[in-house]
């Protein structure tokens, strides 16, 4: 007879929690206030007088910024519980969406952004942290895939909404909304049930020290690696799609983001029967087969159809390299999560860098080609030198 304990309803009472579901919605608006900015500054700056320089220095510097405090507030998670940390980066978001009211000249909106960028490792890190620490340890795979519902879903509504703001009212209306967006953030936050961050006297013994928690390090590579994918296709897909005569690329975003989140609202099961090495296994050959056929399609019709397989990959490779690594590492404190994250951003910076330098050697099809060879070595890096020594030392701690 089936355990009552493996049916659906009963893992969804276990992740649906009150503290998950306030975490969640916190975590939620807090990336619709970030995503109306998205399509929105550039714009802005632009009418602002702003230089291509100048608007891609102030668009990038957020990124840059997350991926430099990243270790810093995963280590001040081991002093400060997550709620601190969510409310202090929801209110400091807040602030900085006001002090775009009061700014113009190019350092001060400079540093704004950096403290956006400040803001959003906060509330980044601190969130799922305490999501993570919210459901028990056999649902934790999908309470992550849960959790990464939020930017997506966020993104879809936020967008469109920045861009209505912005042309029937004006930018300061659209600042005023992210203000009262964060707002509502930091009281979701602040509803959160108390919770104490592991002391590091108590964590379970593992390398690590006040900013990186070293044993981590092994299974974010393959994270990276597939970040380092996962954002070359996402910035140079569009000009391939336009090179091929399609007016619409964001179309194949469209598909997707849709397969991500059916796939994360649906494929809760998969998480809890299959092994993570099984996973991460079967979606990444699914990733490098999607970007053969990328590299040999031309219409609208198979890119949509690739954008179809590529969201579905992406909806079961993130959340199970996450929970894996935490696995690997033996703690999900926020030190190991602040250097997981870390690792995660350097990926997606580095991605579009590396193949900007590709494409005019190699042209977009045999760059996607490129892209699906690091699909193979990542493969080979993950089943050798992280799955191959996870499990001996599972094996040495079984042994009595």
């Amino acid at each position: 007879m089936r355990n009552r304990e493996d049916t659906p309803q009963h893992a969804i009472r276990n992740i649906m929690t009150r503290d998950f579901v306030l975490g969640f919605l916190a975590f939620f608006i807090f990336f619709v206030a970030n995503f109306t900015l998205t399509p929105t500054m550039p714009i802005y700056l632009k009418t602002l007088g702003s230089s291509a320089r100048e608007i891609g220095g102030l668009v990038g510097i957020l990124g840059i910024a997350s991926l430099v405090c990243r270790l810093l507030v995963g280590a001040a998670l081991r002093k400060y519980p997550e709620k601190r940390v969510m409310m202090f980066g929801a209110m400091m978001f807040a602030s900085t969406f006001l002090a775009f009211i009061a700014l113009r000249p190019f350092w001060p909106l400079l540093a704004v952004r950096f403290f956006q960028g400040v803001a959003f490792s906060c509330m980044d890190t601190a969130a799922i942290a305490y999501v993570i620490s919210a459901v028990p340890l056999v649902y934790r795979t999908r309470a992550i895939s849960y959790i990464f519902l939020a930017p997506s879903l966020a993104m879809t509504m936020a967008a469109p909404f920045g861009m209505f703001l912005m042309n029937r009212y004006s930018f300061t209306v659209l600042l005023l909304t992210g203000t009262a967006l964060s707002a509502c953030a930091f009281f979701f936050s602040l509803s959160l049930s108390g919770r104490r961050t592991i002391t590091p006297g108590k964590e379970p013994p593992v390398r690590s020290t006040f900013l990186f928690e070293w044993k981590i390090i092994a299974p974010a590579i393959t994270s990276l690696l597939q970040y380092v994918v996962w954002s070359s296709v996402s910035a140079f897909f569009p000009l391939y799609a336009v090179q091929c005569g399609v007016r619409n690329p964001g179309l194949f975003f469209s598909s997707m983001a849709f397969m991500m989140i059916m796939g994360r609202i649906f494929g809760g099961k998969v998480f809890e029967t299959w092994r993570k090495e099984r996973i991460i296994l079967t979606f990444m050959l699914m990733s490098m087969a999607a970007l053969v056929m990328l590299s040999l399609s031309g219409t609208l019709p198979m890119f949509i159809f690739v954008g179809l397989l590529w969201g579905i990959a992406a909806a079961f490779i993130f959340p199970t390299c996450m929970a894996y690594a935490l696995e690997y590492s033996g703690t999900s404190g926020g030190t190991a999560l602040g250097t997981y994250q870390a690792f995660t951003d350097l990926g997606v910076a580095l991605g579009p860098v590396v193949t900007g330098i590709m494409i005019p050697l190699t042209g977009y099809r045999k760059m996607f080609l490129c892209l699906a060879f690091i699909c193979i070595l990542n493969l080979c890096y993950s089943r050798f030198c992280v799955w191959k020594r996870h499990n001996a030392a599972q094996m040495v701690q079984e042994t009595p």
